[in-house]
């Protein structure tokens, strides 16, 4: 009995390396913002969560709406992850199911379980509970080796000086002129080129805005940047997209106008306003 369990335990360390290897050769994982088992985007923020949790880990997490220009020109760099639900009516069972760009699954996780009512709360108990293996792998992306290049034969270079006239050593003369010499006509005009006067105009760079990544928390949402570090907190109130800041440095509201997020706060110098970026 014992001398089985041995077994189990290495095959299961085997299979631990052998995914861990697998998911090193790729650069990116793709969260849609709706998996499929859902109606809507971000349904219970389970988008949301399941990119900060691969973000957390070292993993280049990316929206499928999207992809960096390199994984846009080749998406066999980044791999897939969609959720698969198991649940019965009394327990939610959540597994994270990673595909390539063949839609071959390199990994699934085993099922998360949570048996909270509330359905967001189990949807994030359980996925939480799936992502745990990989949590412990040792993840670094590695970069496939470049095939090694044929070596190039070059031909000798053969000059033959047969009909030149030059003597060795004479600068060609780099003035070109039009000239006409008749008894009517006499008249001589350079066509050497001239230098421009035209000076190159610098592109001035782009300010971006950083994203920030709204994770729900208790009667609102926390937004945290890449790194992750909590930067704001923001406190629901009855009228949608409108939130009270809840930081002891200042003090305002986040709202959204338009299709932007804007937060509007004051402090010793007066009133302010800024805009956000906020993924959700």
């Amino acid at each position: 009995m014992k001398s089985r369990l041995l077994i189990l335990i290495v095959f299961a360390i085997g299979m631990g390396a052998t995914t861990q290897a697998q998911l090193n050769n790729y650069k990116y994982i793709i969260v849609p913002k709706k998996f499929d088992i859902f109606n809507k985007e971000n349904k219970y923020q389970t988008s949301t969560l399941v990119k900060y949790l691969f973000a957390k880990k070292g993993f280049n997490a990316v929206y499928d709406d999207s992809l960096p220009e390199e994984l846009a020109n080749n998406r066999c760099m980044g791999l897939r992850v969609e959720l698969e639900d198991t649940s019965n009516m009394f327990t939610t069972k959540m597994k994270l199911v990673l595909t390539d760009c063949q839609e071959v699954v390199i990994y699934k996780t085993p099922e998360g379980i949570s048996k909270i009512k509330e359905f967001r709360d189990a949807y994030k108990q359980s996925i939480t509970s799936a992502f745990e293996p990989i949590q412990f792998m040792d993840y670094t992306y590695e970069a496939p080796a470049k095939a090694p290049q044929p070596e190039v034969t070059e031909e000798p270079i053969v000059v033959s000086f047969k009909n030149d006239v030059k003597s060795v050593g004479e600068k060609p003369n780099t003035k070109v002129v039009q000239q006409v010499a008749t008894p009517e006509n006499q008249s001589f005009k350079s066509m050497e080129p001239v230098a421009s006067n035209m000076k190159k105009v610098e592109k001035k760079a782009e300010t971006t805005i950083p994203v920030l990544y709204a994770q729900p928390i208790e009667n609102g949402y926390q937004l945290v940047d890449s790194t992750p570090k909590v930067v704001l907190k923001m406190i629901k109130t009855s009228v949608d997209n409108i939130y009270l800041v809840d930081d002891d440095t200042k003090s305002g509201m986040v709202f959204k106008k338009g299709d932007k997020w804007f937060l509007e706060y004051a402090d010793a110098s007066g009133k302010k306003q800024e805009e956000l970026n906020i993924k959700f």
